[in-house]
């Protein structure tokens, strides 16, 4: 069991005491960076919460943070905490239906909005959930309608101060609340998107936060002071516990609601850490090769003699060797020359960067640490708050998801499944006690629905994900991961979506990276119209198809894809084809690409007739 000094409200008290007026968050308005100190963070909690509770929340009620990343989204979740309440994160992109399930099943009566596009969907969702009592609107540019339900935050707050008595009164049961605080309260319900099927409550207490923050504690050189940019979805765990950590730790927290600004948040923020999805990683390691692609013969040498100096420091570190003298003053030169300024693309002063949520392809990883970024790549999930295993800073193995976190026992079960059990792992899905317990073996280990392996050395390997398999009607297993893996690196293209259940043969919906084909484009003088008729031309299916053949040489012939149709859209979050942490929605997809997906077999039906 944690300690009670990792209780996280403890903690945050305790900075807020030390810290002063030092910053402890930063967020953009109007292209400008404001700062609020640790005194201010205090207070804006402290009154929220007497508001809160001047409004009737009592112990473990329930209460949703609807909003975009913003100070107020922390507060909102902390004035929650000291009330010793339960704070359920629901999706910015999340529908009104979407919502409205999550506030009906998690029995929500506070409901605090970001900004004016989840006002309108909670107003929608308002009359479908009776127990929702208040909806408080966190965003001043937010327009507010005539609804009884619906109150500004400020409008809210003032309300911590309704009268001399009250406000005493408030005030001392909220003091009693926080010294109350126990390990075993439940401190959030998160719902876990899933690609498919009815969300799940995931019950997370104080003792599976603390946990994680001890063991973190151990693995990490986090400094009191250094800056981390929170992009990621605060209502995701993956950047919600990083959230609380990098607090636990004294950091500064950025928050960038807008991710299409992420470019120029890194150079104005230049952060020493952020949490990031493979997703971002690869975007810019196509990003990279695509310049490289285009640039002089000369340039391209030195690009590639660079990164193979930087490489060979890097093994260097992962084999826990020291280097010879010619390869540091080699790698010195490189890194003046050429990694310094890749590095700059994040800002200049990262130190590490967790990476969680999917797989990373292992080229990728290992070219981001040979050009000097600390890519501390994670496993883990919602129900074990995160982080199951992450690479050390030294000695660790590349093609690996680490080795387990302190207090994580891991090992493999039935069919290659990795299996958890410790103080990270939930206490369960709430209001689903079958679901709970067909999830755990009978000796308390949580069944991940992942395949892998452990190596000699405790290294943990994830091959695929078991609800995810593949089987075409060859009887050949399909893991989509890898292929999509091999072939979404490429800088020709944005992303990838592989077909091969019951299928003859793999097939692929793929998104081109358009800046990078258009340019292409002018460069082949191909005339179009628009995007659509620009994925049709002959020259660009050509180009695609050779790529094709180039990024699978490594792949099994029936693992392949065989057959692509290039869409002139992106997979979104908006259209319900992705999750927040940037994976695929494969039935959504079948379902919407549905035509696509036949006309590519009933070609290849038509082709293999005509031979005959």
């Amino acid at each position: 069991m944690a300690k009670r000094e990792y209780h996280i409200v403890n903690r945050i008290r305790s900075q807020i005491s030390r810290l002063g007026e030092r910053t402890a968050l930063r967020h953009r308005v109007d292209g400008q960076w404001l700062s609020v100190s640790w005194t201010e963070f205090g207070e804006q909690i402290h009154q929220l919460a007497l508001a809160m509770l001047t409004r009737g929340l009592n112990v473990q009620d329930k209460v949703g943070i609807f909003s975009n990343n913003m100070p107020r989204w922390s507060v909102a979740d902390f004035a929650t905490l000291y009330n010793r309440a339960v704070t359920v994160p629901i999706y910015p992109t999340n529908t009104p239906q979407q919502a409205a399930y999550i506030v009906n099943d998690a029995g929500i009566r506070m409901l605090f909005v970001g900004e004016q596009a989840q006002l309108d969907a909670a107003l929608e969702l308002a009359e479908e959930c009776p127990g929702l009592e208040h909806i408080i609107v966190m965003s001043p540019a937010a327009t507010l309608p005539d609804h009884p339900k619906v109150i500004s935050y400020d409008a809210f707050v003032a309300l911590s101060g309704v009268s001399t008595e009250s406000e005493g009164d408030a005030k001392a049961e909220l003091a009693r609340r926080l010294d109350e605080t126990t390990m075993d309260d439940l401190l959030t319900l998160i719902y876990t998107s899933g690609t498919t099927g009815t969300p799940k409550g995931v019950m997370l207490d104080y003792a599976n936060i603390a946990s994680q923050i001890e063991g973190h504690d151990q693995k990490l050189a986090l400094a009191e002071g250094d800056v981390s940019l929170c992009f990621l979805p605060l209502s995701h765990v993956f950047e919600r516990a990083w959230t609380f950590y990098v607090l636990h730790r004294g950091g500064v927290n950025c928050y960038l609601s807008d991710t299409n600004l992420l470019k120029d948040a890194l150079a104005e923020v230049k952060p020493n850490v952020m949490s990031a999805v493979p997703r971002v990683y690869e975007k810019i390691y196509s990003g990279v090769h695509d310049k490289v692609a285009r640039a002089p013969v000369h340039r391209k040498v030195m690009f590639t003699w660079a990164v193979n100096m930087g490489a060979r420091m890097a093994l260097a570190r992962q084999e826990c060797r020291e280097p010879s003298w010619l390869l540091k003053r080699s790698h010195a030169l490189a890194d003046k020359l050429v990694l310094s300024k890749l590095r700059a693309l994040l800002g200049g002063n990262i130190k590490f960067m967790p990476c969680g949520g999917a797989k990373l392809d292992e080229s990728i990883g290992r070219f981001f640490h040979a050009i000097g970024i600390n890519v501390k790549l994670g496993y883990g999930m919602t129900e074990t708050t995160a982080t199951v295993s992450c690479w050390d800073d030294k000695c660790f193995n590349p093609d690996s998801i680490g080795m387990p976190m302190p207090g994580a026992e891991v090992k493999i079960g039935a069919n290659n499944e990795i299996l958890v059990r410790g103080p990270m792992v939930m206490r369960g899905y709430y209001n689903m006690p079958e679901e709970t317990a067909a999830n755990f073996t009978n000796d308390g280990f949580l069944k991940t629905g992942d395949a892998g392996h452990i190596d000699q050395d405790g290294n943990l390997f994830i091959t695929d994900r078991i609800k995810e398999l593949m089987k075409t009607s060859g009887g050949k297993y399909i893991a989509p991961q890898v292929i999509e893996g091999a072939i979404g690196k490429d800088h020709f293209i944005e992303q990838i979506a592989v077909i091969a259940d019951t299928r003859k043969f793999v097939s692929a919906l793929i998104v081109p990276c358009f800046e990078t084909l258009e340019e292409h484009a002018r460069e082949l003088n191909i005339k179009y119209k628009d995007r659509l008729e620009l994925i049709k031309h002959t020259q660009i299916v050509e180009l695609i198809e050779k790529r094709l053949g180039e990024l699978q040489k490594d792949l099994a012939r029936f693992e392949q894809v065989k057959k692509f149709t290039l869409l002139p859209r992106a997979f979104s979050m908006d259209h319900g084809e992705l999750t927040p942490t940037q994976k695929l929605r494969r039935k959504v997809i079948l379902d919407r690409y549905h035509e696509e997906i036949e006309r590519m077999y009933e070609e290849s039906h038509k082709a293999a007739r005509s031979r005959k």
